[in-house]
């Protein structure tokens, strides 16, 4: 791999490197930047979206329109392996107490909806451009009350100590049997685990206030990998409930595929 190894460690850590190296994923960090002017093309938090007026708007099963959480676009944004190199991808949700997430059935797009475009309308006249249909953007049902425009970096990290993935892979190292020991605590602290990071990526490995919900999937599944996370970052007004983290998981299969209709969604709080 190109990239540097992430992390700087003390000696209590240096005999685990290599575990940590094999567990290395290259990821976009993304740093938002309050903006009320984005254009429909960049890529953004909230704001209005992309949208050719020849495609149908997202909508709930009740008929209620759905609300841009966050676009990317990939010609704006370094490249990351698996994901698109052109086209804009969208994140939706609907206007509930849940964000539009339903705990049961997470991979069900009803309350949310994620949608790719590979090629992007560049003439205005065929982009939807009145909003009116929408609440005003002070009044959008997201986690946040304004637009935000997105600066994306290429960079790594290893994985986290909440991963379903943790437990078998750094078994017997620092962590045994979810008992918190001195290289335990340097590795989250290291590893940018901290509750007051702000975590907000495209790719890598996920954070999570509580538990992993990928535990709960079966597991001759194909796993799922972080597609999108967004984190709560509070000197920015970010929110999920009490200082949550919304997530967004694919499996490899369909993202090598561009295939983004069965991304499991879920967002936790304190």
């Amino acid at each position: 791999m190109d990239d540097e190894f992430p992390l700087e460690v003390s000696e209590n850590l240096k005999k685990y490197c290599q575990e940590i190296e094999a567990t290395m994923k290259p990821y976009l960090e993304i740093e938002p930047i309050p903006n009320d002017n984005t254009t429909l093309w960049q890529s953004k938090f909230g704001g209005f979206p992309y949208y050719p007026v020849a495609s149908e708007y997202p909508r709930s099963p009740q008929g209620n329109y759905l609300y841009l959480l966050a676009q990317i676009n990939f010609s704006e944004v370094p490249p990351l392996d698996n994901f698109p190199d052109r086209g804009i991808l969208q994140f939706y949700i609907n206007d509930d107490d849940l964000y539009g997430c339903d705990f049961d059935e997470p991979t069900k797009q009803e309350g949310f909806r994620v949608i790719y475009f590979p090629e992007i309308e560049l003439q205005r006249d065929r982009l939807i451009q009145d909003f009116s249909f929408l609440a005003p953007p002070e009044n959008f049902p997201l986690p946040f009350n304004q637009a935000f425009s997105l600066k994306l970096s290429r960079k790594t990290v290893s994985l986290t100590t909440i991963d379903e993935e943790s437990g078998e892979i750094f078994s017997g190292a620092f962590i045994e049997e979810g008992k918190e020991n001195e290289e335990f605590e340097e590795y989250l602290e290291a590893n940018g685990e901290e509750m007051s990071s702000s975590l907000h990526r495209l790719g890598g490995y996920p954070n999570f206030t509580q538990n992993d919900p990928r535990d709960s999937l079966p597991p001759e599944e194909e796993p799922y990998s972080l597609l999108l996370q967004i984190d709560s970052e509070c000197e920015k007004d970010i929110m999920w409930g009490d200082v949550g983290i919304g997530n967004f998981f694919i499996q490899e299969s369909a993202l090598k595929k561009l295939d983004f209709s069965h991304v499991l969604y879920n967002w936790d709080c304190g």
